[in-house]
């Protein structure tokens, strides 16, 4: 029994160590396998390190010999750049050594200039010492009393001389204080300027009756297309009551043909022939009337020599007006103003009143040649023999600026003629128009009712529909409207615009 279990526990030690013998067997294969591997991953990082380690050897060496290159070769730069600076000092040197030989050489050369000047400045005191003595002894007076009188002799020239400048200067400023003041005063009174606005370009002729329209159209026109043709005019006849227009911007042949018309109609008969007599006869009646009127118009103010031409053009000026102003009559008046002015501020009273007199006279041809009325007054004038201020006046009697003190004269009358009270106003026709075209302008906006113009034309009152706009609706009206008519309408002064918006509830009780 004691035999068999020892044998059972060496048969189980024999198992177990054969197991362990197994076991460790299998596990140092595992390990050595392992150990390789590990030990080839090593090896493989080693030759990796190794060959890096290689590459980063060259790369330093290659950066060091770039390194000492540039560094050699910036040293062989330095060392040049250092000899050229030696080169250009040595040669410094030797200029500044070559200029101190010449200073010394001069310096030697001024000692001796300075020994001859000093010897003969020595010879020239004792000759002009010699001099005095003689001077002294033959003017009997010593160099203190010469002097003395050479100063007093000087001071008295020399106030002799400021008080002359001192009174040229004062007569200078004087002068120059009066043009001042006259042209200051001129400016004062060139602000009183004011615009020229257009006149009518229609005349009315009363009839009689309506049948006299008929007669005066003629059978098949013939009547009124003779006398058209003749004056040149438009005759306009319409449905106003015993009234007939004649219409033309030339005053001098409406004129020919209201005087002829009105001659027709005294005289009854209306036919081609009997109207060619008569305005034959009123074109020369008018012509006679216009020399007559320049003739008076110059002998009013006071002037002569006039070329005939000039005075034709200026009686022409009897029929034109401006703003309700007859123009010949402004004419005059301006000239005597200028005159006046003239003679105050010291100008050429002649210049100025032959500008004033001429400064409208372009006027009378404004319609037949273009431009401003000045720039043709002054072209006819200077055509016709007017002295140059004259002409400077016609052309600058409405500009800002002015060459010569007539001219400043001329512009201030033509203001204070065209600016006192009284001296323009408006026509029917024109005053009826422009009330007119006021109510219009209000009108032209949806919404308004009814507009009226009121106070003379200085007033405008609309009424809206106070179911179509609201309160600021009507405030923005009241813009619209003030702003239309600063751009359509010409007006003097200021126009106020009112806007009314009304609302009315009713209610009856039965």
């Amino acid at each position: 029994m004691l035999t068999t279990t020892i044998i059972v526990v060496l048969a189980v030690l024999a198992v177990t160590g054969i197991g362990a013998a197994a076991w460790l067997l299998l596990r140092s294969k595992v390990d050595g396998t392992r150990i390789q591997s590990a030990s080839a991953r090593a090896a493989s990082i080693i030759n990796q390190a190794e060959e890096e380690q290689r590459k980063l050897h060259l790369a330093t060496q290659e950066e060091v010999l770039q390194l000492r290159t540039a560094g050699e070769n910036e040293v062989k730069e330095q060392r040049q750049e250092v000899n050229r600076m030696e080169r250009r000092h040595l040669q410094r040197e030797e200029q500044l050594e070559h200029k101190v030989e010449n200073l010394e050489i001069q310096q030697k050369e001024l000692g001796v200039k300075e020994a001859g000047v000093q010897e003969a400045l020595l010879e020239v005191e004792a000759a002009k010492s010699q001099q005095l003595q003689k001077l002294e002894e033959i003017a009997s007076l010593n160099v203190e009393d010469a002097r003395q009188m050479v100063l007093k002799r000087g001071e008295e020239e020399a106030q002799h001389g400021l008080s002359r400048r001192h009174y040229e200067l004062e007569k200078e400023f004087k002068a120059r204080a009066d043009e001042n003041a006259r042209r200051i005063i001129v400016l004062a009174i060139n602000r009183l300027a004011t615009d020229v606005v257009s006149e009518s370009t229609t005349s009315v002729v009363s009839l009689p009756n309506d049948e006299m329209k008929g007669r005066l159209i003629g059978r098949e026109g013939r009547n009124i297309r003779t006398l058209e043709s003749l004056t040149g005019v438009d005759v306009i006849i319409d449905d106003t009551p015993e009234v007939v227009t004649i219409s033309c911007f030339d005053p001098v042949r409406r004129e020919v043909a209201r005087l002829a018309l009105e001659k027709l109609i005294s005289d009854g008969r209306i036919q081609p022939a009997r109207i060619e007599d008569v305005v034959a006869r009123a074109q020369k009646e008018i012509e006679e009337t216009i020399w007559k009127a320049g003739e008076q118009a110059t002998f009013e103010v006071g002037i002569s020599g006039l070329d005939s031409e000039l005075i034709r053009l200026l009686g022409q000026l009897k029929y034109r007006y401006s703003y309700g102003e007859n123009v010949l009559k402004h004419s005059i008046e301006v000239a005597l103003l200028s005159g006046m002015l003239a003679a105050e501020a010291g100008a050429n009273i002649e210049v100025a009143k032959v500008g004033g007199l001429l400064h409208d006279i372009g006027k009378a041809l404004t319609h037949e040649v273009s431009g401003p009325h000045a720039e043709i007054g002054a072209e006819i004038a200077q055509k016709h023999g007017i002295n140059y201020s004259s002409y400077r006046g016609i052309l600058e009697h409405h500009d800002d600026e002015h060459e010569t003190i007539e001219s400043f004269l001329i512009a201030a009358a033509d203001a204070i003629s065209a600016s006192r009270p009284g001296a323009r106003k408006e026509s029917l026709e024109l005053y009826v128009k422009r009330l007119r075209d006021l109510e219009e302008a209000a009108t032209a906006f949806g919404g308004v009712e009814r507009a009226f113009a009121i106070q003379a034309g200085r007033e405008v009152r609309v009424m809206v529909k106070p179911e179509d706009m609201d309160d600021v609706e009507a405030a923005s009206l009241a813009r619209n409207i003030a702003r239309k008519v600063e751009e359509d309408l010409v007006f003097p002064g200021q126009i106020k615009v009112t806007v009314i918006r009304e609302t009315r509830s009713v209610e009856y009780a039965r």
